[in-house]
């Protein structure tokens, strides 16, 4: 009897590592949490927008060739792209919050296309101004940075930082997919061709987003990546959109860290999409070298980016993002202040190493920024991040429409490298004076 039951339960015992292998295989098969599908689809969204920003520095020579149009007059266009850029933005994320994502996104993506679209029918700096500067600029701000910090303040709440990163280097990667690109049409076939190419991929986007992106983790009956116990309600849409972000703003600007934030993004802005992204390639070509050749290092910059904003994203999960900033702009301050001497009409070592290091400090600056949002501000951190990225877009315009009179000027650009590389200091040193805020914890609060 002993012996038939031992054979009996034998292959009960044998059946055990089966059974408990199978959770295993299941866990292997499990698909990723829909939260980073989400940010797919915002890092693709977030690409084909940078389509539009990849172009207004390639239009400058041909604009000004084929009607006569000043240099000034052009980085005016430019300049109201820019600040209208920024200063939708913080109205946008309130729209996000009373529409949803997706439906502003969408609406943002048509109006972009129809903005680029009508350009190639303008005869008079007016309508560059308002398909350009208006329609586009108004588009592109309803999916700027304030798009990605929406992103993740909703659907997570584990590695924020990196996923910060990567929807920032989101921007990088569509210069690098459309400048080389536009930059061969613009030169073969044209300016036009180039308009109406970033105006279809914007409209090719609008699917993908209407049947993939999803408001809030809840919907989909899912918590927040990282997020602790069940799915959290669905908060209720917040109406007067307008009026939220006039009051975040209200209640932040009495505090002196927003004033130091939206400083420092000014002058990031202004070194940065104002002056490099606007005016390197035409003062690279002021110095005989093609136009081909100086968009192409401008991609460069794009892959560097990416490396650089992913990995800023990952220390400012790990390092006082004050000290981060603080780096950042001293450093880009310096490179500025070489690039004078290093222009040429040929790609050579330096120049390749100004662009590699100019790369990876490109918009390093977003994730602590958004960091040191989230810990001054709580709730309101996405629209006041608006308007911090607002002041950065402001800085931009303004050094765009400075940049290109500059160059009428004074027949080169130099001053305003060396202007742009001082004022990165004076970001540096305010980057330091931010105080920690009530939300500052764990390592992040780091040395």
């Amino acid at each position: 009897m002993t012996q038939t039951t031992e054979l009996s339960e034998a292959p009960e015992q044998d059946e055990q590592p089966e059974q408990s292998a199978r959770p295993a295989r299941r866990a292997l098969l499990r698909l990723p949490h829909r939260a980073w599908v989400v940010a797919a689809v915002a890092f693709v969204t977030i690409i084909g927008a940078a389509g539009f920003a990849s172009l207004p520095g390639l239009l400058i020579d041909p604009l000004h060739e084929e009607f006569g149009w000043s240099r000034g007059t052009i980085g005016f266009a430019v300049s109201v792209n820019l600040a209208l850029y920024g200063l939708t933005a913080p109205f946008a994320a309130a729209l996000m919050d009373r529409f949803g994502i997706r439906k502003v996104v969408a609406a943002a993506l048509v109006v972009i296309a129809a903005g680029g679209g009508l350009t190639v029918f303008m005869s008079e700096p007016w309508q560059l101004i308002l398909c350009w500067g208006v329609l586009v600029g108004l588009g592109s701000g309803s999916m700027a940075l304030a798009f990605a910090a929406t992103v993740t303040n909703r659907w997570f709440v584990a590695r924020r930082g990196l996923v910060t990163g990567i929807l920032t280097a989101g921007g990088a990667s569509g210069q690098l997919i459309f400048l080389p690109l536009l930059s061969w049409i613009v030169e073969w076939h044209k300016w036009r061709p180039a308009a109406i190419t970033v105006s279809v991929a914007a409209l090719a986007i609008v699917p993908l987003v209407w049947l993939l992106l999803r408001d809030y983790p809840t919907d989909v009956g899912l918590a927040a990546y990282g997020a602790d116990g069940p799915p959290a309600p669905r908060p209720a849409p917040r109406r007067g959109a307008a009026r939220r972000a006039v009051k975040a703003l209200v209640s932040a600007s009495r505090t002196g860290s927003f004033w130091l934030l939206a400083g420092a993004f000014a002058i990031c802005g202004a070194s940065t999409n104002g002056l490099v992204k606007t005016h390197f390639v035409p003062a690279a070509h002021d110095h005989g070298m093609p136009v081909t050749a100086a968009a192409s290092l401008l991609a460069v910059i794009g892959v560097f980016d990416i490396v650089g904003t992913v990995a800023s994203g990952w220390f400012t999960d790990r390092f006082d993002a004050r000290r981060l900033l603080a780096v950042y702009y001293a450093l880009r301050g310096l490179s500025l202040m070489f690039l004078p001497i290093l222009l040429d009409d040929a790609v050579h070592p330096p120049m390749l190493f100004f662009i590699v290091f100019y790369g990876l400090d490109w918009v390093a600056t977003v994730p602590p920024t958004m960091a040191l949002c989230r810990e001054q501000y709580g709730e309101d951190s996405a629209i006041v991040f608006g308007w911090v990225l607002a002041s950065h877009q402001v800085g931009a315009g303004v050094v765009a429409f400075v940049g290109g009179a500059a160059r009428d000027a004074f027949g080169s650009y130099d001053l305003v490298w060396y202007g742009a590389g001082a004022l990165c200091a004076i970001a540096a040193l305010m980057s330091l004076v931010i105080q920690r805020g009530p939300g500052a914890k764990g390592a992040s609060a780091t040395v």
